[in-house]
């Protein structure tokens, strides 16, 4: 069974702002790659500049409300997440 990398992307807005995307899809022959586990990772060199640094986490914002977020201090709009 192959399977499909998981792709991750970076823009940069016209204000500064960073938009982000993520899917399964093929990997390209210029592609950054890294595996975590089993988890292929690709990313185009277009966004490793703006990736670089950036946690992918998956958390509960609100009760029973999980979302995928990007914790980039490269993104303006960034806030550490406070220190316990």
């Amino acid at each position: 069974m192959q399977h499909v990398p998981l792709r991750i992307a970076a823009k940069r807005q016209g204000d500064g702002s960073f938009e982000y995307a993520m899917g399964f899809d093929e990997q390209a022959d210029a592609d950054i790659t890294r595996e975590y586990d089993s988890l292929m990772v690709v990313v185009n060199p277009m966004s490793v500049d703006l990736l670089t640094g950036a946690i992918l986490d998956y958390a509960e914002l609100e009760d029973g409300n999980w979302e995928f977020i990007f914790l980039n201090p490269n993104d303006p709009s960034y806030i550490p997440p406070n220190s316990v």
